[in-house]
């Protein structure tokens, strides 16, 4: 049996999505550098590459399109990225206001932000099972969205979650999410995920606010929660890419970074 030999574009993308999964991004220039050939040919590697599904070209590069098939564990997710977590977190509590009426939905990020919010006569309706206990202020109304517990997630999903869901008009969401692409939009490996955030967002009148830590961009999941157009404000770390960024502000999303530690 003949043996086949990769050609040397075969072995310069096998090496792009090598570096494109290790680094989450890469850069054309950069690229171009490593692997000793002109702008022009990456480029044209990343369009081959992004027709394939293997990336997704931004301004000046390309990000991951690495699939997450597979739930990670809530204790296992708790325990990453905690201090970025909680800095996004707290940006995200202050951007609620007096009177609001507020869907959280389930995560390891979303989790942090009970105990930092401070404004008055606020609703906070959720599917975090983690909000109980966290909030000390006694004039926010906090209602729990409670149905089938799922361990893995920390939250509720099912039918008695939906009942709930469905009886609330908010005017804010604040939403964690496992996977967030410009292409693809926010997506998760859990179909009651995608479901119960989708029914949040529908019953959402104003602001949409996504938060995630810069580990989950340019990834790709099962299920779609929703395009990333729906998002009107993003808040992510400091270690958010910026091309990422570009390719959100001209969407028309806002982008709020946490500070780098000094």
């Amino acid at each position: 049996m003949k043996q086949k030999f990769k050609s040397t574009q075969e072995k310069r993308q096998d090496r792009i999505i090598e570096l494109t999964q290790r680094d989450g991004h890469v850069r054309v220039s950069e690229l171009g550098e490593t692997l000793g050939v002109s702008e022009i040919t990456i480029r044209r590697d990343l369009i081959i590459l992004e027709k394939k599904n293997m990336i997704e070209r931004t301004f000046g590069g390309a990000v991951s399109t690495s699939r997450l098939n597979k739930e990670q564990i809530y204790s296992n997710r708790s325990k990453l990225e905690l201090e970025n977590k909680d800095s996004i977190a707290r940006i995200a509590a202050a951007l609620i206001e007096e009177s609001d009426t507020v869907f959280i939905n389930g995560g390891s990020t979303t989790n942090h932000i009970f105990r930092y919010i401070d404004k008055k006569n606020v609703k906070i309706v959720t599917t975090n099972a983690g909000c109980i206990g966290q909030i000390k202020n006694p004039d926010i109304e906090l209602v729990v969205a409670g149905g089938h517990y799922r361990f893995q997630s920390n939250s509720f999903v099912g039918g008695f979650t939906t009942d709930i869901l469905n009886q609330v008009n908010a005017n804010k969401a604040i939403l964690g999410v496992d996977a967030l692409s410009l292409r693809y939009g926010m997506t998760t490996p859990r179909h009651q995920a995608a479901e119960t955030s989708r029914l949040m967002l529908d019953r959402t009148i104003g602001e949409i606010i996504v938060i995630t830590d810069h580990r989950k961009i340019g990834l790709v999941s099962d299920y779609v929660t929703a395009p990333i157009s729906r998002i009107n404000t993003l808040i992510s770390d400091y270690q958010l890419d910026p091309e990422f960024i570009k390719g959100l502000i001209d969407l028309g999303i806002k982008v709020i970074l946490t500070e780098p530690p000094a």
